[in-house]
């Protein structure tokens, strides 16, 4: 089990789980970025500043079930999120909680079917991973769209060009100096603004 290119967050109450669980890892967990919290609020505290890639939540705890800080957490952030709950609640709170991705899963827990279960966490994580890195690029090509728009609309205003010779403008600057689009049109706008 590789964690080392993981943050984790175990929010658990339950000294025996915890060193448990950090005693099956222990190797990779060495080398990973592990926090252990409590209850819902130290979570909560340390959620609002810090990112974490997975998160580990043992229910119940002392200030709470935790089935809300379980969907919150899948809901607001790219982790991957297991919540272990006792068997006999598996059926009530995977209905609450299945729309917000959590991965639920039934206690008492075995080595091998908890090493499974991570294996399905750290996947969801990279899926999630994934989906961030395209957003993210979407957002900047959306970005330069609307900088490259801004950048022509001056040119039109401030030159007289037409919107066709703006654009080839824009274009052939960023070929000749071998910038992108971006470049040129953030130069345009300091020019001209």
């Amino acid at each position: 089990m590789l964690f080392q290119e993981y943050s984790l967050l175990l929010v658990s109450a339950s000294e025996p789980f915890n060193k448990w669980l950090l005693s099956l890892f222990s190797h990779d967990l060495e080398k990973a970025r592990v926090t252990v919290k409590n209850g819902i609020n130290a979570a909560r505290r340390v959620l609002s500043e810090r990112i974490f890639d997975l998160i580990i939540i043992n229910a119940p705890l002392p200030d709470g079930f935790g089935t809300r800080l379980a969907a919150d957490t899948c809901l607001n952030s790219e982790a991957g999120v297991m919540f272990l709950v006792p068997c006999e609640l598996y059926d009530e709170i995977c209905a609450k909680t299945l729309s917000s991705g959590v991965i639920v899963i039934a206690k008492p827990i075995d080595t091998r079917t908890l090493e499974q279960d991570l294996n399905i966490l750290r996947a969801v994580r990279e899926r999630l991973r994934g989906q961030e890195a395209k957003r993210v690029r979407v957002e900047e090509k959306i970005e330069e769209i609307r900088l490259v728009n801004r950048a022509k609309w001056l040119l039109i205003e401030r030159l007289g060009m037409k919107e066709a010779d703006a654009h080839r403008y824009i274009e052939k600057q960023a070929m000749n100096q071998r910038v992108s689009r971006r470049k040129i049109a953030e130069s345009v706008l300091q020019t001209y603004k």
